[in-house]
């Protein structure tokens, strides 16, 4: 793995030297937008909708609209000017009980690992917060934003879970929160004896994601039995065809005949090559599929 941050865990004058590792993956499906008629790859790109033109990556920025439609434009560097407290430190808060923290606050989540000076302390660290039952509310700056975390010890590592800000959760409003929802005390009896049937310990190795299975197998006929698109290939050999015919056209106008001959004979192979290019590509994408 690859640290992604490296700082301390801060203690007033001592500190305990860290890095964090994304302790996460997000498992995409692995399919992407194509065109369906001849399986060519979508791509998106950046446009300004002031001129229509098409923005290189060196000149993308961050900018904050006005209420008048005045733009605020923000450059990297001035980002990266702004007093960042917490970017190489880790800022101890509190102490509290886990379960005073609603899983709705979390967001990612990193491991700790100690550097080898501070191992023991790290160790030290983590064993008493096992004995005391209580996780630390930190701040830390992760990609140049300041965000609420807590730091959590599990199987001796401590965790570093980042979390929303309180007016980042959206609060609850729906009609039935309103509602006097008579439910009865047999019904209440019954669901409990239900879910005690159905309870067990958490092993999440027995979890499944059938969905992803079934996308695999689907793939691996699907490229079995032929049904595949090239659209590179096609689009490549189209491109050389086209290229010699008028490297062609270019060598016979050089060769001879009168201007107004030689202009209308290359023109007229250039658009026979161009559509004898099309023809070829979509025979061999019709051969494919």
């Amino acid at each position: 793995m690859r640290a992604v941050w490296k700082g301390t865990i801060g203690f007033g004058a001592y500190a305990i030297p860290v890095k964090a590792y994304s302790a996460t993956t997000d498992r995409a499906s692995g399919l992407t937008q194509v065109h369906l008629t001849d399986g060519g790859r979508i791509q998106h790109r950046r446009y300004c909708e002031a001129d229509g033109t098409e923005v290189p990556p060196g000149e993308v920025g961050k900018g904050f609209p006005l209420p008048g439609g005045d733009v605020v434009v923000l450059t990297d560097d001035d980002l990266a000017s702004l007093p960042l407290a917490t970017a190489h430190s880790i800022d101890v808060l509190s102490f509290v009980p886990m379960e005073q923290v609603d899983p709705v606050y979390f967001a990612r989540t990193y491991y700790l690992e100690p550097e080898v000076a501070g191992t023991k302390a790290y160790v030290l660290l983590s064993e008493a917060m096992q004995q005391a039952g209580r996780v630390m509310v930190v701040k830390v700056a992760l990609r140049q934003r300041e965000t609420l975390a807590v730091i959590r010890v599990r199987d001796q590592l401590l965790l570093l879970e980042t979390m929303l800000w309180p007016d980042e959760v959206r609060a609850p409003d729906f009609p039935f929160q309103h509602e006097d929802v008579d439910v009865h005390v047999g019904e209440v009896r019954l669901a409990a004896r239900l879910i005690d049937r159905l309870a067990g310990d958490f092993e999440p190795e027995n979890y499944v994601d059938h969905y992803q299975s079934a996308l695999n197998e689907l793939i691996t006929a699907k490229a079995e039995g032929g049904e595949l698109a090239r659209p590179a290939a096609a689009v490549q050999n189209a491109g050389v065809t086209a290229l010699l015919a008028a490297l062609q056209s270019g060598a016979e106008i050089h060769e001879g005949g009168s201007p107004v001959e030689r202009a209308r004979g290359a023109a007229e192979k250039a658009a026979e090559a161009a559509a004898s290019a099309k023809r070829a590509a979509q025979r061999k994408t019709e051969t494919v599929d």
